[in-house]
């Protein structure tokens, strides 16, 4: 067994799927810029990712339906884009550490590709495209209840987007909508910390710290609710 299937046999057993076809991995895998101009579409992971966005959106939505029967749409509509937000994909890259199995460009991976929430975002939804056109739709979904269930118990699934939340809660007090400061960027270019400050008139600003400016904005949106009671703090 050449050094790559045994990297390959590893991965498997942490996304707990098998591939009939380890092709579909692969492409899962593979970033646009380890890929020569002519061949990205059919070698790289985009279109891959494309499907996994639609089959990721088709079972959490599902997810959502079947456990939650007393929300309204509107209700599942934000809690649906909290959860399959690029944020939470990279999350879960990060805890299946999707980041030192890619193949990437010698540029990119200098510049720390490979810890981008951006980058980490579509390649789970790559990896969730390749289960589903490796073996179906059951397997797919499997994928997803098994990794989105902790972002579903921590909290997150009874709640709207925090930043949808603020702006809500604002207006309904005649209050002009909350502004997001970004105060300081620490860290290197490949790892970089962002501090966002959110405002809003009257009350005093809060901030939050994050690998990405949205990622910080919707903590801060999101400590800001839980200081003034709309939201219970997570345990």
């Amino acid at each position: 067994m050449s050094r790559r299937d045994k990297t390959h046999e590893k991965l498997q057993f942490r996304l707990g799927y098998r591939f009939a076809d380890l092709d579909n991995l692969e492409r899962a895998l593979t970033h646009s810029s380890a890929i020569s101009p002519a061949k990205r579409i059919e070698r790289s992971y985009q279109r891959l990712e494309f499907l996994g966005d639609r089959v990721l959106g088709l079972v959490v939505a599902d997810m959502l339906y079947r456990r939650y029967p007393k929300s309204n749409e509107g209700d599942l509509s934000r809690t649906l884009n909290t959860l399959v937000r690029k944020e939470t994909c990279a999350e879960i890259a990060r805890q299946l550490d999707l980041g030192k199995e890619m193949i990437l460009g010698d540029s990119e991976a200098r510049s720390g590709g490979a810890e981008k929430d951006a980058i980490l975002g579509d390649v789970t939804e790559a990896i969730i495209g390749a289960i589903y056109l490796d073996g179906g739709l059951e397997p797919a979904r499997s994928f997803i209840e098994r990794n989105f269930e902790d972002v579903l118990a921590g909290g997150q699934a009874n709640r709207a987007d925090a930043k949808t939340t603020l702006q809500e809660w604002a207006q309904a007090r005649g209050l002009e909508p909350p502004a997001y400061l970004l105060v300081e960027r620490t860290g290197p270019d490949h790892a970089p910390e962002f501090t966002i400050a959110v405002n809003l008139e009257g009350f005093e600003p809060l901030q939050a710290v994050g690998h990405s400016k949205k990622f910080a904005e919707h903590k801060a949106a999101e400590l800001f609710l839980v200081r003034q009671q709309v939201w219970k703090e997570k345990p």
